[in-house]
């Protein structure tokens, strides 16, 4: 089968069924000159695009048959509700990809929006190409994300703090709804309106559940599950994603929005990144605390479809909701017992993982340092590793793994599957982000990418990456807007 071009790309646009409650028309501001700067490959081929076609994806030339829209929503942005929706996003429409998967294409930094509350709806370069590198490398890490197709540079400047290039990302995702998009439909709507976006979201995400009588509830349970198993596979990696409002919560349980992100370095329970988070509110270890409050916003919104007895309803939303820890530990368990190579479950087995957490938490070692030293016993990093207790926990673990009768080459196996070699680290990620933006140097960039392509190869082209950076105890980022 030939490869399409964008401009023959079958867009689909499935969002446009539901009531015009849920979006805007919305057409995309005319750019001077776009330039491709980047562009996903793989995701291009997935989706059976022969290239990123520069007057489609910049917003320049949309085809009279397609009515892109910019989606309504609404959330709680650290705990203050406000009406809210695409300031700087507009929906193209959705493809499938090879497999048939279901894909959005939007264009973020594509002009202003009516939901653009005096913004501009501009992208700067550096947000747009940090959002590529990132959401590809937790695609890469196995984390459910939202993918990046492309970065374009518009040939214009925009003004943040400073003057910089402008940029459009051309993103993918399974949808783009989220709890703020019930939240949305709960305040603004009726019931009817609310109806629409649950059977839409079910269709889209849960199409096994279409036709049951109790869809929604089981909707409500499925988005638990998703988001917890989510939660557990940010905490392994260290992830801290910095702005858990709960229109950055999608129902998909994909990760959108890479502003404020990063990864933890030295190890702290209490790691908080964002400059606007003042108060922790969406620290590392409040991730999970968050993300509960987040989906009992979800329960409130769907309350009025779930049953007509409302205290029955409400006891029953709250055991679903009362599962999500059970639904973390689970997925956390398994994951914290791969990266240290613990097959078969034994009672001893969470002290022993508590105790290295202390450890690790006492000398504030570098978290990803720790387990890739632990993968291929190199402890020539950190100087924690020579002390007594860091010794002593070694040698239970080692005595831990002999019980299992685990050959030394299949324990390094299974933790190389768990424990990247390399992770977009944040000061990496800032080193060729500057030399993008202010050189004009995407070589480092783009090196940096394709090392995170494959961050369990441990390969020699990774090596440079491994390095323990610079220690940092005031690093911030921001939303990029």
């Amino acid at each position: 089968m030939c490869a399409k071009n964008a401009k023959d790309l079958p867009l689909k646009q499935s969002y446009l069924k539901l009531p015009e409650l849920f979006y805007t028309k919305t057409t995309p501001t005319i750019v001077q000159n776009p330039q491709l700067i980047v562009q996903n490959n793989e995701l291009v081929n997935q989706l059976a695009i022969n290239t990123v076609d520069l007057g489609l994806f910049s917003g320049n030339k949309v085809p009279n048959d397609l009515t892109p829209i910019a989606q309504a929503y609404a959330g709680h942005q650290f705990g203050h509700f406000t009406m809210l929706g695409d300031g700087r996003a507009i929906l193209l429409g959705e493809l499938n990809d090879k497999n048939g998967l279901n894909y959005d294409i939007v264009l973020k930094g594509a002009g202003r929006t009516p939901y653009s509350r005096g913004g501009d709806g501009r992208g700067a370069l550096g947000p747009m190409l940090r959002e590529f590198l990132i959401s590809e490398a937790m695609h890469a890490l196995n984390i459910p994300t939202t993918r990046s197709l492309a970065v374009l540079t518009t040939g214009e400047i925009v003004i943040r703090e400073e003057a910089l290039p402008g940029a459009i990302l051309v993103r993918a995702a399974s949808s783009h709804l989220r709890i703020g998009t019930f939240q949305y439909a709960r305040q603004y709507g009726k019931d009817a309106d609310l109806v629409a976006l649950a059977d839409y979201a079910i269709e889209r995400h849960f199409p096994e559940l279409t036709e049951h009588y109790d869809r929604y509830f089981l909707f409500f349970e499925q988005v638990v599950k998703r988001q917890a198993d989510l939660i557990a596979k940010w905490d392994l990696l260290g992830f801290v994603h910095g702005v858990m409002n709960t229109d950055n919560m999608m129902i998909s349980g994909e990760t959108i929005d890479y502003g404020p992100c990063a990864f933890i370095d030295q190890y702290n329970p209490k790691a908080v990144f964002s400059s606007i988070d003042v108060h922790g509110r969406y620290a590392y270890n409040q991730q999970k605390v968050v993300a509960t409050w987040n989906l009992a916003r979800l329960a409130e919104s769907l309350l009025p479809i779930l049953g007509k007895n409302q205290a029955k309803t409400i006891e029953r939303a709250q055991t679903v909701l009362s599962n999500f820890s059970a639904c973390y530990r689970q997925s956390w368990n398994e994951g914290i017992r791969s990266k240290l190579a613990l097959q078969d479950e034994q009672a001893a087995d969470s002290a022993l993982i508590e105790e290295l957490f202390n450890l690790m938490t006492a000398n504030k070692a570098d978290y990803h340092d720790t387990f890739r030293a632990l993968t291929v016993a190199d402890f020539s990093k950190q100087t924690w590793f020579q002390d007594q207790p860091f010794q002593a926990w070694y040698q239970k673990w080692i005595e831990r793994i002999k019980q299992q009768g685990m050959r030394s080459a299949k324990q390094q196996e299974i933790m190389k599957k768990a424990n990247p070699a390399i992770i977009p680290r944040n000061y990496y990620v800032e080193t060729v982000l500057e030399k993008a933006v202010k050189e004009a140097d995407f070589g480092p960039f783009n090196q940096f990418l394709n090392a995170l392509a494959k961050p369990f190869a441990y390969s020699q082209v990774q090596q440079d990456y491994m390095k323990i950076p610079p220690e940092n105890n005031t690093y911030q980022t921001y939303c990029g807007t």
